[in-house]
């Protein structure tokens, strides 16, 4: 061989490799190459995005500074012309009086229209040597507590003589000296001069509660003699009569401020032109707030500067950011990836090919054994299900038969299998209703899946009847219909259904024994008036038994006059029973404890409600006592729980009865006039109940409205509960949703007093009488009679009046009594209070003791007896009438000692 063929051929494999390498480099340098200009496009794309995204929030920042100015400067133009508006009132009737004032600031409705305004008032110049004359004039319009505030020496005083809306907050500053503060002083002499307008630095309104105070400025306009504004400053100071002015709270000035918006700025307010914590009118804390964007602007209202600096908070910054220039980088970095991978991906050769077909074929594999475990877990639900499954071919012929089944019907799998279905379950008279509920589940839809749920009765393998519900789901395919069924054995549902007919029927005649008690509670509420005259003739009666009882001796007879007192204890029962319905006799208020009240009162509601409703109580960890009458307070829990019952017409549902601390402040009870604001115990009553429509609503507390057919209900429940949380000095809110149910809430007082124990009855121990001397004032001749004998008896004695007058005037001559033994109701000039006012006066040592079958509202106020008042309610027992007697003469500081308290030597 020649040597020539080992030289030339070599160099063949080394260009082969080197392509192979240039060509495997290749793909992966597009890629790159690609990879690098879709990015930097990007990064160009995502920047000017950016940009013109910063420059639309300056924008919309700029656009609500200005806003924001605009409208404190709008709002304070607006206020200005209130002012001007009142002074020209005051000016064209100058002879207004309080009540014209009043109408006219009352018709503005500041509170609606004018936010931040927190009245508008007039304040009069008052001399010093006029000073005592203007307090007078002020009371003498019927403030008899009104003074001029504060009194310190000066040449001239100023008062705020009206002020409206003349509510308790705005009372504070009545009779307040403005001139007494140089703040005021400086706006309101800076007004008196220039006859304009002007505001005043920041201050705090004497209105103002200490507890939660907040800054405040005034504008004053002047008011002169002559209604006009005179020419120059001498006969301006010479010619004024005061001042029309507006004080304003800044954080309700500034409430609302930007409408929808008003949280996309951090407003500070500052009184002046510079920026400093102790000028602070608003937002004193935003500065410290992280912030992107902010502006300074200066105002000057009614000739005084402000400086608004206003920051950008994070609500505006999450609602300005764009997610554009974001998106336009995520889509960018993606679509550079996935070009980048293109390109890669075209020079790529066989082996992903053979990846993917191996994932493929685990995937498949996986999916599989997926298929197996789901049957298997249907295998498993349907073996434990509580319903009998079936499945049925499209001849009828069962082909699958679970557990329960097995139970239901007494046949095992394998004797049911093949066998056809209404064969093995369904009777001959059933046959009908079963073949049409299954022949009519194909015509029913034309969905893959057909369902349909009927009821018929089945029968087991010893021919025993089961009524059954039947669920048919058919499944339509091309080699016919195959259905399932589950098979729910309805025979404990029938017999439940059985009970509940019963326990209806009870719930029934009980409903109808409760509407004849409230018939009689009705008629107690119309005879409550007659008590005074009945209590009267029951104390005559009583007292003339009790007297022929101490001086008989005959068996017979005695026997006779205690069945007549037996019977008169009955009436003088009934009698109170009336009062107490009616709502006329005087509450016991105590501190009760609701856990314990509740706990006590849960057997009573669950009977009273029926057991097929539930009587469930939430109650706060540590429920305040409340200051209410106990008795009184369990017949409206009650009352309240039967109306709940009877909103539950299916007699079934649940009461739930809730107890918890609130405390009512100023903003809830403004438009409440009749509540106070402060602590109270919340006791709710709800009901899952039919509720009432918004006109029944409107009547629910009118006595004697009632929505209930004839004959179930007298209408005084919630009129009852109304009248003794008022009494109580409390609070009721009544909510309701119609197919939703009612919440009745009562806001009974906080009592800061332990609970203590019910005061039980004294012992029936000896009746003790006396030596002392008795004055007894009774217009009634015939009950005088009968008291004036009995303490005689008892060994005291005894001297009478017919009426306040004459009992007074016995006093006034020098008569010395012991104690005044006096009826609460009487005729005459001279009321019985104003009697015992006077003989206190002149006998201060002495005692006194009411007695009346109806107090009115003598000695009793808010349904509560007058605190230090001794009251014996008629009729009354001779022992009860020695035992309170001799009660009120040893509570005397220096009483008289008593007749057998005297030892002789």
């Amino acid at each position: 061989m020649h040597p020539s063929h080992f030289t030339s051929s070599p160099p063949a494999p080394a260009e082969k490799s080197g392509a192979r390498t240039q060509r495997a480099f290749l793909p992966p340098l597009f890629a790159v190459t690609t990879l690098l200009f879709c990015l930097l496009a990007t990064f160009g794309l995502w920047y000017n995005a950016r940009a013109s995204a910063d420059r639309a929030t300056a924008l919309e920042f700029e656009s609500q500074v200005r806003e924001i100015s605009n409208q404190i400067g709008q709002r304070m133009g607006t206020y200005e012309q209130i002012l001007r508006g009142a002074r020209g009132f005051l000016n064209s009737m100058p002879r207004a009086g309080r009540e014209q004032f009043h109408v006219y600031v009352d018709n503005l409705d500041l509170g609606r229209h004018f936010p931040g305004i927190q009245a508008i008032g007039v304040a009069e110049v008052v001399a010093p040597g006029g000073l005592e004359a203007h307090n007078e004039a002020i009371r003498a319009e019927g403030f008899p507590s009104y003074r001029l505030w504060p009194i310190m020496p000066r040449e001239r005083y100023t008062a705020i003589t009206r002020i409206e809306p003349f509510n308790r907050m705005n009372q504070r500053a009545f009779g307040f000296d403005m001139f007494s503060e140089a703040v005021r002083r400086t706006a309101m002499e800076q007004a008196r001069d220039s006859g304009a307008p002007a505001l005043s630095g920041k201050v705090i309104l004497v209105q103002e509660d200490p507890n939660s105070s907040q800054p405040g400025v005034l504008m004053y306009l002047p008011l002169y003699r002559g209604g006009g504004v005179p020419a120059s400053l001498e006969q301006r100071r010479e010619a004024l009569l005061g001042w029309v002015y507006a004080p304003f709270r800044i954080n309700d000035f500034l409430a609302g401020l930007g409408g929808e918006r008003s949280g996309d700025l951090a407003i500070s307010l500052y009184d002046g032109d510079v920026v400093q914590e102790e000028s602070c009118l608003y937002g004193c804390g935003a500065q410290a707030q992280p912030h992107v964007l902010s502006a300074v602007r200066h105002l000057v209202i009614a000739d005084r500067p402000w400086t608004l600096d206003m920051r950008s908070t994070p609500a505006f910054e999450a609602r300005m950011r764009s997610d554009t220039p974001w998106l336009i980088g995520g889509g960018g970095l993606v679509t550079s990836l996935l070009l980048s991978a293109l390109v890669w991906a075209l020079s790529s050769g066989r082996g992903r090919a053979v990846a993917l077909a191996t994932r493929m074929t685990q995937a498949l594999r996986a999916s599989n054994e997926r298929i197996a475990a789901e049957q298997q877990r249907i295998r498993v639900i349907l073996e434990n299900s509580h319903d009998a499954f079936v499945a049925v071919d499209a001849e009828g012929k069962v082909t699958d038969w679970n557990l329960q089944a097995e139970r239901t019907f007494g046949w095992s799998a394998a004797e049911a299998i093949g066998r056809r279905l209404d064969d093995l379950i369904i009777p001959a008279d059933q046959r009908t209703v079963f073949q049409a509920g299954f022949a009519g589940v194909p015509a029913q839809a034309a969905e893959p899946v057909s369902k349909r749920r009927i009821e018929l009765t089945a029968q087991d393998r010893t021919g025993r009847q089961v009524p059954v519900e039947m669920g048919i789901a058919v499944l339509h395919g091309e080699s016919g219909d195959l259905a399932n069924a589950f098979i729910r054995d309805l025979s404990e549902l029938r017999e439940t259904e059985r009970r509940e007919a019963q326990r209806q029927q009870a719930l029934e005649e009980a409903r109808a024994r409760l509407q004849s008690a409230q018939r009689m509670e009705a008629v107690g509420k119309l005879t409550g008036g007659v008590a005074h005259d009945f209590n009267n003739v029951l104390q005559i009666i009583s007292g003339n038994i009790q007297l022929l009882m101490h001086g008989v001796g005959e068996a017979h007879r005695e026997k006779r006059l205690a069945s007549m007192m037996e019977a008169v204890e009955r009436g003088a029962s009934l009698s109170s029973r009336l009062l107490a319905f009616a709502r006329r006799q005087p509450l016991q208020p105590r501190a009760v404890n609701l856990r314990r009240l509740l706990a006590d009162m849960d057997e009573l509601l669950q009977r009273a409600v029926g057991a097929e409703i539930a009587v469930e109580t939430v109650q706060s960890a540590r429920v305040w006592n409340a200051m209410v009458d106990p008795s009184q307070l369990e017949n409206v829990i009650l009352n309240l729980a039967i109306n709940a019952r009877d909103a539950m017409p299916e007699g079934q549902g649940c009461i739930t009865i809730e107890a918890g601390n609130v405390e009512l402040d100023d903003d809830y009870v403004r438009s409440l006039p009749d509540v106070s604001p402060g602590q109270y115990v919340m006791l709710a009553v709800s009901d899952t109940g039919s509720g009432m429509p918004r006109e029944v609503l409107e009547h629910a507390f009118e006595p004697f409205f009632t929505t209930k057919p004839e004959g179930q209900g007298t209408g005084l429940g919630l009129s009852m509960a109304y009248g003794f949380v008022k009494q109580s000095g409390g609070h009721i809110r009544l909510y309701s949703e119609v197919g939703h149910g009612t919440t009745v809430r009562l806001y009974l007082p906080r009592a800061f007093e332990r609970e203590e124990a019910l005061p039980r009855p004294p012992a029936d121990d000896a009746i003790a009488g006396g030596s002392e001397s008795i004055l007894v004032v009774e217009d009634d001749p015939h009950v005088q009679a009968t008291v004036v004998a009995t303490l005689r008896e008892l060994g005291y004695q005894v001297l009478q009046a017919h009426d306040g007058a004459s009992a007074l005037a016995m006093l006034q001559a020098g008569t010395r009594v012991d104690l005044i033994f006096t009826d609460v109701v009487m005729p005459g000039p001279v009321r019985s209070t104003e009697m015992v006012s006077e003989a206190r006066k002149l006998l201060p040592e002495a005692g006194v003791l009411f007695t009346s079958g109806y107090t009115q509202n003598a000695i009793v106020h808010a349904g509560r007896l007058d605190p230090g008042v001794h009251l014996l309610s008629k009729p009354y027992r001779r022992e009860q009438l020695a035992r309170k007697v001799r009660e009120v003469l040893d509570a005397r500081p220096a009483r008289i000692p008593r007749r057998d308290q005297v030892r002789t030597s």
